[in-house]
């Protein structure tokens, strides 16, 4: 039902909506997923599809109340889909049925999605090493954590220091906005 609530307000939402799925979308974020102007999909990532499950305890009458609460659940599901790739129902249920996995290019296909995310292939990749040095652990944490502060709009300090307190001190900023 949360899957539900969170399409719908993607849907009402009057600009665009880029869906970028760079993992797994699968089961209800599939669902999700559908509600976007644009679905874009990282080359490794997957999609997945499967008919809506539940726990149910109780004698026959709680089972057959059960059964077909899935089965309206499902009709639910399938409109999502069925909006976002102009399938027919048929073959959406019987994708569903079928627990479908789906990679980049298939989802494209089946219009579950309608690109590949691409990456910034146009940024060009800096070199900080100098003179022998390929790998340098302090390098690497330094750089992780300038990336970091930028995705969480910290100030980097002014200092040019990257010693291990100014490092705990980045952390400790960082874990603020987390």
């Amino acid at each position: 039902m949360a899957a539900a609530q969170i399409y719908n307000m993607m849907m009402e939402y009057p600009g665009n909506v880029t869906v970028k799925i760079d993992g797994i979308a699968a089961s209800a974020a599939s669902v999700i997923a559908m509600a976007g102007t644009k679905v874009l999909v990282s080359p490794v990532s997957m999609l997945m599809i499967h008919n809506p499950m539940t726990v149910a305890m109780g004698d026959t009458s709680e089972m057959q109340k059960a059964i077909a609460m899935l089965d309206e659940v499902k009709e639910s599901i399938i409109n999502a889909y069925e909006i976002k790739t102009g399938m027919s129902r048929a073959k959406l249920s019987h994708l569903m049925d079928a627990e479908t996995w789906m990679d980049a290019h298939t989802a494209i296909d089946m219009g579950f999605a309608d690109g590949i995310l691409a990456g910034p292939a146009e940024t060009p990749v800096k070199n900080n090493a100098t003179g022998p040095m390929l790998f340098s652990r302090a390098a690497v944490t330094n750089s992780l954590m300038d990336k970091l502060a930028a995705k969480c709009r910290i100030k980097k300090p002014e200092t040019p220091e990257r010693s291990v307190d100014s490092l705990m001190e980045r952390l400790d900023l960082i874990k603020q906005y987390i």
